[in-house]
């Protein structure tokens, strides 16, 4: 049987948040991934394209400040390096109330109280939702690709899904939810089924074992200096 071409599109924030963090899997070979899981649903799927949607780190709010910024570059340089015509990283930018927002301040055991709230910094990612939309849109509308699959488990790509399938009803859409499996002893986010509901099938979580076939080598070669795994995130 012909090969189905398949273009991939990463919710960067999404996967790291929901799946990554706080797990020793984040050095993680994303095309590699696409392909292994697109794979074992559809023998016949073709990873043509991943595209990595995310915004850069700013170093004034991150856990290990400039050196978690560099490890970001690094990792997204580390992708290119390895998968030059299959990885394509779009990005956007933070938005940072600078005057701060008020919220609720939460003290533990007591119930939410909105009179009480405290001034606290508001970080935003800006463009990654429509960035994604405009290109499975684009991608779908250019007649190559037969399948088009979404890591996310955020609401704001319905949309999306939702004008895809109502406007290429020859596409196959299927979702990825970046979660921990059921049986992994934590904590996680439901599948959102107002994803689910526009697509033809639905991969529920990932797998630890998974995740660690799919790593990076420790050094990426390049045509240049090679890139080395960070020490931390």
């Amino acid at each position: 049987m012909p090969a189905k071409p398949t273009a991939v599109y990463i919710d960067g924030y999404n996967l790291y948040y929901g799946r990554i963090r706080g797990t020793s899997h984040k050095w993680l070979d994303v095309v590699a991934l696409a392909d292994r899981l697109l794979h074992d649903q559809d023998p016949q799927s073709k990873v043509e394209v991943v595209r990595y949607f995310s915004a850069p780190c700013k170093a004034s709010f991150a856990t290990h400040g400039a050196a978690s910024t560099q490890a970001q570059q690094a990792y997204h340089r580390a992708l290119q390096a390895r998968h030059i015509s299959r990885f394509d990283l779009q990005l956007g930018t933070h938005s940072v109330d600078e005057n701060g927002t008020l919220m609720p301040a939460f003290e533990t055991g007591k119930p939410f109280d909105r009179s009480h709230r405290v001034r606290v910094w508001k970080l935003e990612e800006k463009q990654t939702d429509v960035n994604l939309a405009l290109a499975m849109y684009r991608d779908a509308s250019s007649g190559y690709f037969q399948q088009l699959v979404v890591f996310s488990n955020d609401s704001d790509a319905e949309p999306a899904l939702k004008a895809v399938r109502a406007d290429f009803a020859e596409l196959t859409v299927g979702v990825v939810t970046p979660r921990h499996p059921p049986d992994g002893g934590r904590g996680h986010r439901n599948s959102l089924s107002s994803l689910s509901v526009h697509a033809h099938w639905t991969r529920h979580y990932l797998r630890d074992e998974e995740l660690a076939a799919c790593q990076l080598p420790p050094r990426v070669a390049t045509r240049k200096k090679p890139i080395d795994k960070p020490v931390h995130w």
